[in-house]
């Protein structure tokens, strides 16, 4: 059994649609009127906060009134057709968000510092501490003592000649031949 007012309704609302199409704007004030509680009804069903909803809603209104044209009578209702974009465009307004958040979160993520761990730092500071020392024990007197001078005493090499009473290039040997012994000894390639 029919109801012949929701036939008139349905009637009415395809009238409306067709004059749409034409860019009659009153007849979109009267489709508005007609069907705006079930476009956002169904923004809000959707996106479950009112101003998206609202926002949602503004949206599809200006896309019925752009494409009322491409609306086909044999493939639903006017009500079908709009609701239909309501709920297209809530769940584009629903994905969006979620879109946005974890792209926020991934450069919340990889922007903060990494956990620095303090004991693995000492232990691994006080490891190289202790191959120093071994290593610099290899050295001979004169290399050991001018390598000291100059990269634990903060000397530059003419201060390490004056103080060992030594020619400037002969310091300068030792130096970088004990820098040398030191770095076989520690095992470094570069």
């Amino acid at each position: 059994m029919t109801n012949p007012a929701r036939e008139s309704v349905a009637d009415s609302a395809q009238g409306l649609m067709a004059a749409v199409a034409t860019g009659d704007q009153a007849a979109f004030a009267s489709l508005y009127d007609l069907l705006s509680r079930a476009v956002h009804g169904t923004c809000l069903g959707v996106l479950r906060d009112p101003d998206h909803a609202a926002e949602v809603a503004q949206e599809v209104w200006v896309e019925v009134w752009r494409t009322a044209a491409r609306y086909e009578a044999s493939r639903g209702s006017v009500r079908t057709w709009v609701t239909t974009l309501a709920h297209r465009r809530a769940v584009d307004r629903v994905r969006a968000v979620q879109a946005q958040r974890d792209r926020d979160q991934r450069v919340l993520d990889e922007s903060t510092e990494r956990p620095f761990d303090v004991v693995a730092d000492d232990v691994e500071h006080r490891l190289e501490q202790s191959a120093v020392r071994d290593c610099l024990g290899s050295l001979t007197e004169t290399q050991r003592t001018a390598v000291v001078l100059a990269y634990y005493g903060g000397r530059t090499y003419r201060e390490v000649a004056a103080e060992l009473d030594a020619a400037l290039p002969t310091v300068k040997s030792r130096i970088r031949d004990g820098l040398l012994r030191l770095k076989d000894c520690l095992g470094v390639t570069a």
